[in-house]
């Protein structure tokens, strides 16, 4: 099984099929990269914009902010801030990609694919205050979803001396794969907090984190992602 974790069961059970599991098995995906020394924390798009102003479920959630995935949001925000905490005792960076609000000129592709991107209120653009940034905290605004894509991502974390990854937010099938994807290629240690990382489709984050888990990262989650920071040296 894909990273396997203490409690055995998978967000991808019952949507990835026992037989493809064990093609991917047979195949050598998904062995464990752990780890290294000097690791960062993620927080993607961690916004008003994709959980709204207060929990609700999906389908009320979308009638504030378009973009907004709802109540699996705010359950996420909840381990994120648990990250947060953890972090900021060790003195390790924490980094914020987020949505940059949209200018006339960013009409383009994505604009074209989602129109509903353009029309995001203000207030959809500030961040969750359980997991807002704080002084020395790096904030990277970005317009596409990786957050290495056009920002000064790599420049930050070569000169923090960073080897890991802990990739949270959201989505899960967007900006976080996007950024996962990117961060394996430049050769950064990955984790994926399986449930600090969220989607308003439970079929695209389930397959999204098998096939991360599979190829690009440690899906694990939170707990035991927190049990592995707290034994690094």
């Amino acid at each position: 099984m894909t990273n396997d974790t203490k409690s055995g069961a998978r967000p991808w059970d019952g949507i990835i099929s026992d037989e493809e599991k064990r093609a991917y098995a047979a195949a050598g995906f998904g062995a464990p990269t752990g780890m290294g020394k000097r690791p960062a924390l993620l927080i993607i798009d961690v916004q008003y914009r994709t959980v709204g102003t207060t929990p609700k479920p999906f389908f009320e959630a979308v009638k504030e902010f378009p973009t907004s995935c709802g109540q699996v949001g705010w359950d996420a925000v909840a381990r994120i801030a648990r990250l947060v905490k953890l972090f900021r005792e060790k003195g390790w960076p924490i980094l914020y990609p987020y949505v940059a609000p949209k200018e006339s000129f960013d009409v383009g592709r994505l604009a074209e694919k989602v129109p509903a991107l353009m029309g995001v209120a203000a207030k959809g653009y500030e961040f969750v205050p359980d997991v807002a940034p704080a002084e020395n905290d790096i904030l990277l605004p970005k317009k596409h979803p990786s957050a290495f894509f056009g920002t000064p991502l790599t420049s930050y974390l070569i000169d923090l001396g960073v080897d890991s990854l802990v990739v949270t937010g959201c989505t899960t099938s967007g900006c976080v794969r996007g950024s996962v994807v990117d961060g394996f290629a430049y050769n950064f240690h990955i984790t994926v907090p399986e449930d600090a990382v969220y989607d308003r489709s439970r079929t695209s984050h389930a397959v999204n984190l098998f096939d991360m888990a599979s190829k690009y990262a440690d899906v694990m989650p939170t707990d035991d992602v927190i049990r592995t920071l707290e034994n690094l040296d």
